[in-house]
């Protein structure tokens, strides 16, 4: 469950680490999981959810975590974005590394 004080800071641009509950057999880990918020959706309700992309061995990776899902255990703003002017940021899968760093700020 994320901590409510950390839900405002979750907007996209923002780069997140995203730690969840991993079950593999009759063990349980936590699972890392690091990128760029492109979206937030239906704000805190229910059924609210935020996507993640990140890059796992040089490939484009996209999780959609549900906001009250019990599976995460805890989500970490490592920065905040500095001039996002759109609320959802898919033209952030088109575009490279370098280019993504001059528009974000990052």
């Amino acid at each position: 469950m994320i901590d409510v004080q950390i839900l405002p800071k979750i907007k996209p641009g923002a780069m997140v680490r995203v730690f969840e509950k991993v079950k593999e057999g009759d063990k349980e880990r936590i699972a890392r999981f690091e990128g760029v918020v492109l979206a937030r959706k239906h704000g805190s309700e229910a059924g609210a959810t935020f996507t993640v992309r990140g890059t796992v061995a040089e490939i484009g990776v996209e999780k959609l975590y549900p906001i009250h899902s019990p599976v995460i255990d805890s989500v970490q703003v490592t920065s905040s974005p500095k001039k996002v002017h759109r609320a959802k940021l898919y033209y952030i899968r088109d575009i490279s590394r370098k280019r993504l760093r001059q528009k974000l700020g990052l």
